[in-house]
């Protein structure tokens, strides 16, 4: 099926260079989009910078209805749309259903979220120089939002960015994932088709580089959101102009187990952590430091929580482990292992492919310096590391140029404590895996790990600006 493009309310059929996503599991040819131009992306936004004069002038309860519309569309198709994830990028079928129900939630969230935004009143007379009058501040759209999404949630994430936008009276122009272009255009096609639909306040264009830095250099959007790498993410920074920037970016998600925790407990969150979504999460548990006196107990519960997880078929509701995303992934995988054994490292199990299955891998005996420790790898990778104490432990964990969210496993209060204070990340999680995100919750990172918050209310707050308002008597 063609993922065709949508100018505004208008859906663009085109015939010519289609470009086919395979399907990473069974190879088979399971969508076609068109390539976008930069001449299509500038369209494009022309479109909707005349739009955002009509979604900011919208009533907030048309925006509601419209998201909740949406919401319910959603929850009807929530099979087909699971199916589209598994067939694009080889998502398990089983978090493939996670993903939609996530995303259902999301979208009421934004509206939830946009209910609940409130100004502030000002006393301004509260300083000698100052008179009394009535004043306060309100927010209000910042007219054009432009996203850019990643492969491995292609449609909570694109939730994630569009929702809280479109229903704080903003117009989007959404470039998705190049993987998954079917599951955006499905849900593109919710909000573009509802009946509550602001005329040409979502637009989506497919392509790469030139429509994405289009995008980014274009002085339309007074609001870029991104999801992806680092290296794209410096980029942008360079490149934007004047106009808000929020990045979400690399992760190298670590843990502690402390000798207080509860070592089976921990092993088992710790084996979903590091492999869910064949570990293709930005918090995906990559770096396990674990105390010296539990360190033999817990390797052995890891490598038999491992061994139990089942890799194969995206479309089998049993299994855990699917494919990578495609050759390169995995191709780095199995180079970033071979080059950490060739230094010394341990493989306790995993370490094999078939196809694009990469079975999940536990590595020891590893060092700082190796890339599976010291960059994401983005595979089903963890490695094991043998510390002291505690005070050696957090100093590791901090010891990266990323900061998206860590956790710590503990029964220690005094502990818990200075974890939270001295955790050099934008997250922290007591007593379970650093992977845990609820999508309510804000969400991002410190260091390289990004700029901004996401999570419906704090996403409204960076695709709105504040209105000072003073009425003198």
């Amino acid at each position: 099926m063609v993922a065709n493009i949508f100018f505004g309310s208008n859906e663009v059929s085109r015939n010519t260079l289609l470009k086919s996503i395979i399907n990473p599991y069974n190879k088979e040819v399971v969508s076609q989009y068109p390539i976008c131009t930069k001449e299509d992306t500038l369209e494009v936004l022309t479109i909707v910078q005349k739009a955002s004069i009509d979604t900011k002038a919208s009533k907030l309860s048309q925006r509601i209805s419209w998201l909740e519309d949406v919401a319910k569309k959603l929850e009807e198709n929530l099979e087909d749309i699971a199916k589209t994830l598994c067939d694009e990028v080889g998502k398990p079928i089983t978090f493939a259903r996670v993903e939609v129900q996530r995303c259902i939630e999301t979208v009421k969230l934004s509206c939830h979220a946009m209910i609940n935004l409130n100004g502030h009143t000002i006393n301004t007379d509260a300083m000698p120089s100052g008179v009394k009058t009535t004043a306060y501040y309100t927010r209000v759209p910042v007219g054009v939002v432009a996203c850019i999404t990643p492969f491995n949630f292609p449609l909570n994430l694109v939730a994630h960015k569009i929702a809280p936008a479109l229903v704080s009276g903003n117009a989007v122009v959404l470039k998705p994932t190049p993987e998954a272009p079917l599951t955006a255009y499905k849900f593109a096609k919710l909000f573009i088709e509802s009946k509550y639909a602001i005329k040409d306040a979502l637009s989506v264009v497919y392509g790469d580089v030139e429509v994405g830095s289009t995008l980014v250099a274009s002085q339309i959007p007074r609001v870029l959101s991104f999801t992806g790498s680092v290296t794209v993410g410096n980029i942008i920074t360079k490149t934007a102009g004047i106009k808000k920037v929020a990045l979400e970016l690399g992760g190298n998600a670590a843990t502690y187990i402390d000798s207080s925790a509860d070592i089976q407990k921990a092993a088992a969150r710790c084996t979903f952590g590091a492999f869910i979504n064949s570990g293709q999460v930005c918090i995906s548990l990559q770096r396990i430091y674990v105390n010296e006196s539990v360190y033999e107990e817990f390797a052995k519960a890891m490598k038999t929580q491992t061994e139990k997880l089942k890799v194969g078929s995206p479309y089998d509701d049993t299994t855990f482990v699917g494919p990578l995303i495609n050759e390169e992934s995995l191709n780095r995988a199995i180079s970033w292992c071979q080059s950490a054994i060739d230094e010394g490292a341990i493989c306790i199990t995993g370490n094999k492919n078939e196809n694009l299955n990469f079975y999940p891998t536990v590595m020891t005996e590893v060092t700082d310096n190796m890339k599976i420790v010291c960059e994401e790898v983005f595979a089903p990778i963890v490695s094991l590391v043998k510390v002291k104490n505690y005070d050696e432990a957090i100093t590791k964990m901090n010891n990266s140029p990323y900061g998206l969210q860590f956790s710590i496993f503990t029964n220690n209060l005094q502990q818990t404590q200075k974890f939270i204070e001295e955790a050099d990340c934008g997250g922290v999680i007591i007593n379970d895996i650093p992977t845990l995100r609820f999508d309510i919750q804000p969400y991002g990172g410190t260091k390289l790990s990004g700029i901004g918050k996401e999570g419906p209310s704090f996403a409204i707050e960076e695709f709105t600006e504040i209105k000072s308002v003073v009425i003198c008597n």
